[in-house]
């Protein structure tokens, strides 16, 4: 069965993303650094009249963080918005979502966030859950 993913780059990887998981995909502004917070957060933007966690999604990834990213997928997290930087955005398009082979190589910062494989254009594309990428705790630390 086939279902929607928005295609972005993280840590210069292309990766599929359940557009399920994503409510909007903005350029974020200003953000404002969270005293004491992980290094996995980079800080609260505001976004439409509310505020959202910057997550850096490359550090999150266990990776040294990616400092230049201004792109932001929005998703919703136990309630909570947050923006998880990419370092670009290409496409939504349809695509079944294949089971990870035990075979398939990936490193510990992708193993936690991947859960499966989709094709595009005879290329495997990692499929990776967004809230693996919004370590537990992390808003009571922003807020």
């Amino acid at each position: 069965m086939e279902k929607l993913y928005l295609i972005a780059h993280v840590a210069g990887q292309a990766v599929a993303i359940d557009a399920d998981q994503v409510e909007s995909v903005v350029d974020i502004g200003t953000i404002v650094a969270v005293p004491r917070a992980g290094g996995h957060v980079r800080g609260l933007a505001a976004l439409r009249s509310r505020v959202v966690t910057v997550i850096d999604t490359v550090a999150a990834l266990g990776m040294a963080g990616g400092q230049g990213a201004s792109r932001a997928v929005i998703t919703r997290v136990d309630g909570h918005h947050y923006a998880l930087l990419v370092d670009a955005l290409d496409d939504v398009a349809p695509f079944a979502l294949q089971p990870l082979a035990s075979g398939v190589p990936l490193s510990e910062a992708w193993q936690r966030a991947g859960h499966g494989l989709v094709e595009r254009d005879g290329e495997p594309i990692l499929a990776i859950d967004l809230t693996a990428l919004v370590p537990s705790g992390v808003h009571a630390q922003a807020a």
